[in-house]
């Protein structure tokens, strides 16, 4: 069965996300501001942890990173913080209902 999980943060005037589905494929998609700027595909349920590079689009480009961890509970399998100005942020996850 496919899983999907989604991560979300605002930071400033920028938006990031972070959408992962899982199966057979797991893919996943870093969104700033609501335009992919890094993916990531692997075969099976993903190799964790998992840190994806970005940057914003400022004067100068402002380097991110979001970093993936499997936590090994059923409720909540991943978390995800996002790395920015030499701090890190847990980003929540958004669930679908």
């Amino acid at each position: 069965m496919r899983q999907r999980h989604s991560f979300h943060l605002d930071r400033g005037n920028h938006s990031v996300t972070v959408n992962v589905r899982s199966g057979w494929i797991t893919e996943t998609e870093l969104l700033v501001d609501g335009k992919e700027l890094a993916f990531h595909r692997v075969h099976g349920h993903g190799v964790y942890p998992l840190t994806l590079a970005a940057q914003l689009a400022e004067e100068p480009p402002v380097p991110l990173a979001v970093r993936l961890e499997r936590t090994g509970a059923p409720e909540q399998p991943l978390t995800c913080l996002l790395e920015l100005g030499g701090a890190a942020h847990p980003m929540p996850e958004h669930t679908e209902h």
